[in-house]
């Protein structure tokens, strides 16, 4: 069946009565385009345009008026047209657009792959070690609760992480009397270091912002996340110290050999505290308490009794034990392939799209060979899927509309002529540090979409490349993934019963000290130049 084009005398209704021609519309467009036209000429104006763009696209989103998404479609189109774009504007969007789709695509298939491996239980087996093994050793507990929350952060989704770290960790430390507030900020320190991964959306944004492949601007900051990885740990066992020294003088029973751990965090009563925020229900609590053992350090000797299977603290979550997904005898074929994924990931032999294409394929079609059941698990991860393949592409709008007009480049000048000469080359180094504090006050997409092409179109007139301003623009990170303005951080310390001022003065100075780290090592590998 043929489609029928719009003719210029064709009404178009618009609702409630009222109908115009295709000829008016376009009229419209028109005339706005020759009237803003001349804009294109005077930069100034571009300058004035091209910032209360990114001012208004920043307050809707801040203040929650439009999601992202909205705002990264209707506030450029609106400036865009001031600017003098006209009828343009669509081939401006589309022309952005094209660079995206591999990132989006990535993005896509990195979810259903990671969500996929929670489903079918291939880190089970690491909460349940971290549980049985670490005895009640505040300092190993803590340190394990690093561990977990970096493991589980690989799915790129925050909620997610601290979801099934507090599920998993926080009746241990009720139990043992440890305070929830070292839970949350060893959980914060992981998660927000792991969030430059790809598949995080802070590196999918730089290098969407600026048309960059996203393996150009992860590869080059490996040794960067394991360095500011093992900072994390370092913190994480000095807050179990911290913790073990403070039990000693304000619980002494913790220590005293022969105690009963048969108990619930309160005391042995089954209410308050023991508590799971995650599902409402009480941890388990073992039928037999074991002895500590030995002197300094009490060791559980049957720590298994911590954690049980059934326990209901996992109940209802991504980590219920019983849950219809699970599939324990396929765990080390996915525990291989995972494995597999990452190797190629690093080893960037192929596009990263197309990595995470296969991986999810081979491991839907041999964990839910069933055609309904491979159905069920992509709608199961949809939801996740649309919000963040969706602002991607939106982003294509802002974007497109800041190159296009000439927004970008007459803003860049702008600025060229008020950064001193002597710091210009620095600008990489300079948007390190300043990506800390300005994504702790704005979202990443405003400082991805809005900021960051205009520092990296002013850097480049210091020699100063565009993959150095994307890698170090995302060093921020750690210290973004504690703002209020996140609400997985508003999670986590929900669900730990934790106050966020406490969690702040606790988490806020480290995660800086990681991030500047980061930066650091990127600057020392090369990955992070000058001009």
């Amino acid at each position: 069946m043929s489609t029928m084009r719009p003719t210029s005398s064709m009404p178009i209704k618009c609702g409630k009565g009222t109908t115009v021609t295709h000829a008016t519309l376009t009229s419209v467009v028109r005339i706005t385009a020759e009237w803003c036209g001349p804009l294109k000429k005077e930069p100034a104006v571009l300058v004035i345009l091209g910032f209360a763009m990114i001012a208004v696209f920043m307050v809707l989103i801040m203040t929650k008026k439009l999601t992202p998404v909205l705002a990264l479609i209707i506030v450029p189109t609106v400036f865009g047209l001031f600017a003098g774009a006209g009828l343009g504007i669509g081939p401006m969007v589309l022309d952005s657009m094209k660079s995206m789709t591999s990132t989006a695509a990535l993005l896509m298939f990195a979810i259903i792959y990671f969500g996929l491996m929670i489903d079918v239980g291939l880190f089970d087996p690491l909460v349940r070690l971290i549980l049985r093994k670490l005895g009640n050793d505040p300092a190993k507990v803590v340190l394990g609760t690093a561990v977990l929350a970096a493991a589980v952060s690989l799915d790129g989704d925050g909620s997610t992480t601290f979801i099934l770290t507090t599920a998993a960790m926080l009746p241990v430390y009720l139990r043992l009397k440890m305070s929830p507030v070292v839970l949350t900020c060893v959980a914060g320190l992981a998660n927000g270091t792991m969030n430059i991964l790809p598949w995080g959306g802070p590196t999918a944004r730089a290098a969407t912002a600026l048309k960059l492949d996203v393996n150009d601007v992860f590869v080059p900051m490996i040794p960067s996340l394991v360095v500011g990885l093992a900072v994390v740990m370092v913190f994480a066992w000095l807050l179990g110290l911290q913790e073990r020294n403070r039990l000693r003088a304000t619980a002494p029973e913790i220590w005293a050999e022969g105690v009963e751990f048969g108990g619930t965090a309160d005391g042995g009563t089954g209410t308050g505290s023991g508590t799971s925020s995650t599902s409402g229900r009480r941890a388990g609590t073992p039928a037999g308490g074991a002895p500590a053992g030995g002197s300094g350090v009490a060791v559980l000797e049957r720590t298994e009794n911590l954690v049980d299977d059934r326990d209901s603290a996992m109940a209802d979550t991504a980590l219920d034990p019983n849950r219809a997904t699970l599939r324990p005898k396929l765990f080390w074929f996915n525990l291989a392939l995972t494995v597999a994924v990452m190797v190629t990931l690093v080893a960037n032999i192929m596009p990263l799209p197309f990595v995470f294409m296969v991986g999810s394929a081979v491991a839907l079609l041999v964990n839910f060979p069933k055609i309904k059941e491979q159905s069920a698990q992509l709608i199961a991860h949809a939801p996740s899927i649309v919000a963040v393949v969706s602002m991607v592409m939106a982003a294509a709008v802002l974007t497109g509309v800041l190159n296009g007009t000439g927004m970008v480049k007459a803003m860049s000048e702008w600025l060229v002529q008020i950064i001193p000469s002597d710091m210009g080359p620095l600008m990489a180094v300079i948007t390190g540090i300043l990506s800390i504090p300005m994504t702790f006050f704005m979202s990443n997409d405003a400082f991805y979409f809005g900021v960051l092409p205009v520092l990296s179109e002013t850097a480049a007139h210091y020699g100063v490349g565009a993959a150095d301003m994307a890698r170090a623009s995302i060093t921020g990170q750690p210290f973004h993934l504690q703002s209020p303005l996140v609400p997985a951080i508003l999670l986590l310390v929900s669900l730990a019963k934790v106050d966020l001022g406490d969690h702040h003065k606790k988490v806020l100075w480290r995660t800086a000290v990681i991030s500047l780290v980061m930066l650091g090592v990127g600057m020392a590998t090369g990955a992070i130049g000058v001009g």
